[in-house]
């Protein structure tokens, strides 16, 4: 298996034992990109010199045996409406093509303070504002597993990325699915994290009180890592939970006997396809064989969220994209 189809999770420990380098990860990612990117089109900014620069840096902490994060030396593809710091944040526009932010968001202070190492940005629906990836400026970006068909969006440029090996651990951001339905058209794992846990600050905002930054990777415990990584208080987001969060990794036991899970009737009517209806009642059922309760519950305001959703995202967008 090649460096850049490794977990998060395997590579970390592979760097702790100095079996690899991370500079060896980072161009066994980088000549992954360079290789399948005329046919995938994931990234809008691939930035070489930079991500290698700090491969070194985390290399040569290693060699030093500085204590360090579990995600140093992991590179991540950063979505392309999330500031960075003298790293052009374009939105996949016209609009904020030469764009270059001078400062970072809280997200990426977070990245950059666990030594994970920026590969670029990655493309997606212009501002955020699509679910397919082929409203981008600059390129559609295709599915991996069938380039035929879309990868969903707008963070289809980080799902994709994955999904390719073009990227180990790259973040996303999700207003109405913008993370969870590409994440799921590209075979991957996708989280939208609780509203407040990971600060907005530095995202180029949709619908403020619908975004959220969050990761998408190949596995749930490399998910589990980078949230872990990225939430927490910021003073700068007024929406920031300023709560103790817990050990994301550690709650991974898979021991959910005796835990209640509610099957929302309302998502099974009208519209739903027998594929997927199968699919998710068999999911269903894996959970009830490993001890959950499973119990039929009911949201009669789901026939009116769709247009909620428009109304309020509408609005909003219209007053962020005003300033």
């Amino acid at each position: 298996m090649e460096l850049f189809e490794m977990t998060a999770a395997s590579l970390s420990e592979k760097l702790r034992s100095r079996e690899c380098s991370a500079v060896e990860i980072t161009r066994s990612v980088l000549e992954q990109i360079g290789k399948t990117e005329e046919r995938i089109g994931s990234f809008v900014t691939v930035c070489e010199e930079q991500a290698l620069a700090k491969a070194e840096e985390v290399d040569r902490k290693i060699a030093a045996g500085e204590e360090l994060s579990p995600l140093a030396g992991i590179p991540v593809g950063v979505k392309d409406n999330i500031c960075t710091k003298g790293l052009k944040t374009t939105c996949a526009s016209k609009m904020l093509e030469g764009f270059v932010p001078p400062y970072d968001a809280y997200v990426i202070e977070k990245i950059k303070a666990n030594d994970m190492v920026i590969t670029g940005k990655v493309n997606m629906d212009e501002f955020a504002m699509g679910s397919s990836c082929e409203n981008s400026y600059y390129k559609k970006t295709k599915n991996p597993h069938d380039t035929t068909r879309v990868p969903g969006g707008s963070s289809g440029g980080s799902a994709a990325a994955v999904s390719a090996g073009q990227a180990i651990l790259p973040l996303g951001s999700d207003t109405g699915g913008s993370i969870r339905q590409p994440a799921s058209y590209c075979s991957v794992i996708g989280l939208k994290p609780t509203y407040g846990s990971v600060s907005r600050y530095g995202l180029v905002a949709f619908a403020s009180s619908l975004d959220q930054i969050g990761p998408i990777g190949r596995t749930v415990n490399d998910v589990a890592m980078l949230y872990q990584a990225i939430c927490g208080y910021d003073q700068k987001d007024a929406t920031s939970a300023d709560i103790n969060y817990p050990d994301f990794c550690a709650d991974l036991s898979g021991n959910i006997k005796g835990m209640t899970v509610g099957v929302p009737k309302e998502y099974f009517g009208k519209g739903i396809s027998d594929e997927v209806k199968e699919s998710v009642m068999s999911a269903v059922s894996e959970f009830e064989k490993a001890g959950a309760k499973i119990i039929e519950v009911s949201l009669p305001s789901t026939d009116y969220a769709l247009s909620a959703y428009y109304i309020i995202s509408s609005a909003e967008a219209s007053s962020n994209l005003a300033r």
